[in-house]
């Protein structure tokens, strides 16, 4: 594949504890296959390609507000929120996760609704910075990062799925969303991705 790093971002979606790891609220859907597949760290070594070779580096994150008075809980999965008191904008447990720490000059959209760009700054701080590709990684694929690109895609963007920095709460879940975002995405591996990067940096 080719990239142009200078019109390139990799988001990084909802690696956050509540989500991906074991003891978070969303754990027992999602931490096991997060882990088997070990989405934190192939995310981190797509992220830290993407910062070598000058890309935007974007973090999405949900987070509501004490009380819950920015939800609309109009879907199961935003019911669970509620039930589960967890996401809340300040607690330890809504931060992104150590292991995947935003550096200096990385972005960081916090959002309320399953995809990235409803309601959220996302997609003017992409146009801002002249990027017209897009590659996705993160958790759920079927939810978050399915939702996300295909507004993505909507909204004209060179959509790109990193298929091994992604998980749902189970392989087959997961498999099936690669499937159905292959209509309207690129689908491909963080080796892809990183080889793309590092051949244009070196050529450049």
């Amino acid at each position: 594949m080719e990239l142009d790093p200078s019109t390139t971002a990799v988001i990084a979606v909802h690696m956050q504890k509540d989500i991906v790891t074991a003891d978070g609220a969303f754990g027992g859907f999602f931490a096991e296959q997060a882990a088997e597949r070990d989405v934190v760290g192939v995310t981190g070594r797509l992220l830290d390609a993407a910062r070598a070779a000058g890309s935007t580096v974007v973090y999405t994150r949900v987070a509501w507000q004490p009380g819950y008075t920015d939800l609309v809980v109009n879907s199961p999965l935003l019911g669970i929120v509620v039930q589960s008191q967890c996401l809340v904008e300040g607690s330890d447990t809504a931060e992104i996760v150590p292991e995947l720490t935003p550096a200096d000059g990385d972005l960081v959209v916090t959002h309320q609704r399953v995809g990235g760009f409803s309601a959220s700054q996302l997609d003017t701080l992409l146009r801002s910075r002249g990027i017209d590709t897009v590659l996705f990684a993160g958790v759920a694929t079927n939810a978050s990062v399915e939702g996300s690109a295909r507004q993505a895609s909507d909204l004209g963007y060179r959509t790109v799925v990193v298929a091994d920095a992604c998980s749902a709460a189970d392989q087959a879940t997961h498999e099936a969303s690669i499937a159905s975002l292959g209509l309207l995405a690129e689908i491909v591996t963080s080796a892809d991705v990183i080889a793309a990067l590092s051949t244009t940096k070196v050529s450049a």
